[in-house]
């Protein structure tokens, strides 16, 4: 099951992560919460990992929608993206909103899905241009 899409970048790590806020915000996605996956390995279990942080990415409107159809959809959200060193790259994986329609089952979910999915295809392609 594909559940993601991803960008490989030359970029640095901080650089990439300012430019995925950037980029996602482009597409009326705000940042509502941001997980360093590496200080709190480190912190909680004294384990070493690259740099890994993923961001809990919201946009209202397609929220809102999403929310109106089915109030358990809030277990589903916000879209999550990920930003991640690997091999002397940066990766960018973004969660695949069709995702939302094929856990709940729901086909009016659909339209929301579908808007959701060419923001965040937009956004990885502009990250992907510079």
């Amino acid at each position: 099951m594909k559940y993601g899409n991803t960008v490989r970048l030359d970029t640095g790590f901080e650089e990439t992560l300012s430019r995925v806020r950037a980029v996602f915000k482009e597409q009326g996605f705000g940042i509502l919460t941001e997980i360093d996956v590496k200080a709190t390995l480190k912190e909680k279990i004294n384990v070493d990992v690259d740099a890994y942080v993923i961001l809990g990415a919201c946009n209202p409107a397609l929220a809102n929608r999403a929310l109106a159809i089915e109030p358990q959809i809030g277990l589903l959200l916000p879209c999550n993206i990920v930003v991640r060193k690997s091999d002397g790259h940066t990766l960018v994986h973004a969660v695949d909103p069709a995702m939302l329609v094929s856990i709940t089952g729901l086909p009016e979910l659909q339209e929301v899905a579908d808007e959701a999915e060419n923001r965040i295809a937009a956004a990885l392609t502009a990250l992907a241009a510079k």
